[in-house]
Parts: C-alpha cells; sequence; structure tokens
C-alpha cells in the first residue's frame, strides 16, 4: 500500500483491520441481508451468537446429566429398587460408576445392571439403610454375613 502523505498514512488503519473484520464477515457468512454485509449490525449480531453457543455448551451438559438421571430413576424402579438406594450400595461396595456410564449400562446391558443393582440392594441392607423393604433381597447375591446368619 502506497501513501502519498503522511496525512492518508495517518487515516490508514493498515491490513490488521481488513482480516479482522474479514473473520468477523466469515463467522456471518450464513447470515441474509445486512446482518451479512454492514460490519456495525454484523458485529452485534455475532456477538450475540457467540454468547448464545457458550451459554448452549453449559445447558447441553446439564440436559445430559437429566437425561442419565432419568434413565437411571426408570432401570432402578424397573429392579425395584430406589435410585438413592442404588447409589449409595454401590458407593459402599466401592463400585465408583458415574451417572454417565450407569445409564449405558441400563440400556445397552441389562443383565449388568440387574447384577448391579441386586448387589447394591444387598449391600444397603446389611448396611442398615432404612428405606430398603426385608422383601425386596435379591436372591441371587451371595454374601458372606447373610450366608452366616442363616446358619
Amino acid at each position: 500500500m502506497v501513501f502519498l502523505s503522511a496525512q492518508l498514512f495517518a487515516r490508514s488503519r493498515g491490513p490488521d483491520e481488513f482480516w479482522r473484520k474479514r473473520q468477523i464477515f466469515k463467522l456471518a457468512a450464513h447470515y441474509i441481508g445486512r446482518k451479512r454485509n454492514c460490519y456495525s449490525i454484523t458485529i452485534r449480531n455475532v456477538h450475540r451468537a457467540l454468547l448464545k453457543t457458550t451459554k448452549a455448551r453449559y445447558l447441553k451438559k446439564e440436559d445430559m446429566k437429566e437425561l442419565w438421571e432419568a434413565r437411571l430413576d426408570g432401570a432402578a424402579n424397573e429392579h425395584g429398587i430406589n435410585l438413592k438406594i442404588l447409589r449409595e450400595g454401590l458407593s459402599r461396595c466401592n463400585i465408583l460408576l458415574n451417572r454417565k456410564s450407569l445409564a449405558n449400562l441400563a440400556i445397552w446391558e441389562p443383565r449388568t445392571f440387574k447384577s448391579l443393582s441386586d448387589i447394591a440392594c444387598a449391600k444397603s441392607k446389611l448396611g442398615g439403610v432404612k428405606q430398603v423393604a426385608n422383601n425386596s433381597m435379591p436372591e441371587s447375591v451371595i454374601v458372606k454375613r447373610l450366608v452366616d446368619e442363616l446358619d
């Protein structure tokens, strides 16, 4: 770029402004009308869109947590155990699985989830959790303390 006077040199902002504006216009390429072509309008809309995408990332994580909780609650109720008792029993057995992996097991490996729920129920009953019903003790779980009590 050739400047014929010092005044023109002072007024020019250089190539940096071109590339900065180009980056904003790239983000607004899918907009329609002046939102796409007019920089002052484009920068407002792009900034608003970037703020919304930031919030949406957090909302997506919250939605997934709610989905996993709902799936776990449904699967636990299907096996006759409360979700709170399931989590308590698994933590007492040192089975440290998060919501996502438990929900995946409930969907794709129902027998594995059933065995985990049986183990959690048995451990909760042995631990003295009051919410466990007396008739909800699984027969498929063999616990050393239970065998000693029956003898």
